[in-house]
């Protein structure tokens, strides 16, 4: 157990998939005081993510959820539902299982490192993330599907009555910054969104198109903006620290067996997020074979981070 209570995180836990299957019995708090926030993509049946955050909610002093793409796909058990109506039916097993939403007032975290108004948001994606800036949407969706790099959520999200994802994540917008707005200014935040807030940690994806279903432009700003002693956020699969006009961003996401069994894991697995740590958790180094890789505890550099 630490010596204090602390605000921790991690995402894209993926629990549906068989080689994850047994990742949920590594979370356990540091201290019985400690937060958890979840960023999205625990798994795409509703049951399977009522039951793993019911089993988190269990063990920790508080979990915060926000939807990942994921959550809000429509399966064989969603038949005759849309992704809106989905989200709503998870926030009312969120409500029924103590979890906090992106829906729910933010709580202010008062341990170690704060006081900080802790937001769980929900934003989506708007396809201004372009492969070449200020590119016309249409072209640039166009160029990914000729390149066949089109996510998933094409097919899985049904947005309605909205009439496509992004008039629903400008929706989401509207709400979350009059919300936003309205936070006592004394405290920092730390802002919460499955999709990451900057586009800069895009860059480093095998696939330039797939930034189009990963954030939104409107955000650029908003750690800024907002006061955020950090944000947190998931959905690449590249779990790293970053700083950002001296702000810091955690990708706090595991990924499928494929990607964290050739490339490392984070350890421990839920990244603390509040206190501040003295140092990045996640570091990167070049392996043998080459290859970008996660550094083992305590492993020396050179870091893959110091050389950009």
């Amino acid at each position: 157990m630490s010596a204090g209570p602390s605000l921790r995180a991690v995402a894209d836990l993926h629990v549906g998939h068989r080689g994850n299957a047994g990742v949920l019995d590594e979370i356990r708090p540091h201290h019985p005081g400690d937060w958890l926030i979840v960023a999205g993509d625990v798994a795409e049946k509703t049951g399977d993510i009522r039951d793993a955050l019911a089993q988190l909610a269990g063990r920790f002093g508080k979990v915060l959820w926000v939807p990942g793409n994921h959550e809000l796909w429509i399966g064989r058990d969603d038949e005759g539902t849309s992704s809106p109506t989905k989200y709503d039916r998870l926030v009312e097993e969120c409500r029924a299982i103590g979890v906090v939403t992106p829906e729910d007032p933010y709580p202010l975290w008062t341990g170690p490192g704060g006081p900080a108004w802790v937001v769980p948001m929900f934003l989506l994606y708007d396809y201004s993330w372009t492969p070449v800036p200020g590119q016309p949407t249409a072209a640039a969706l166009a160029g990914a599907r000729e390149r066949r790099v089109v996510a998933s959520d094409e097919f899985l999200i049904d947005p309605s009555p909205f009439p496509d994802a992004p008039s629903w994540c400008r929706d989401r917008l509207v709400g979350t910054t009059t919300r936003l707005a309205r936070l006592d200014p004394t405290h920092p935040t730390v802002l919460i969104n499955h999709w990451p807030l900057l586009r800069d940690p895009t860059r480093f994806l095998r696939h330039p198109d797939f930034a189009l279903w990963c954030g939104t432009e409107q955000t650029a700003d908003w750690h800024r903006r907002y006061r955020a002693a950090a944000c947190v956020y998931g959905h690449l699969h590249i779990p790293r620290t970053t700083i950002h006009d001296e702000v810091r961003f955690e990708e706090v996401s595991l990924g499928y067996p494929r990607e964290w069994k050739g490339r490392g894991r984070p350890e421990p697995l839920t990244r603390q997020i509040l206190p501040p740590p003295a140092a990045p958790q996640v570091r990167w180094v070049r392996g043998e074979s080459g290859m970008p890789r996660i550094a083992r505890p305590g492993e020396p550099g050179p870091y893959l981070e110091d050389e950009q």
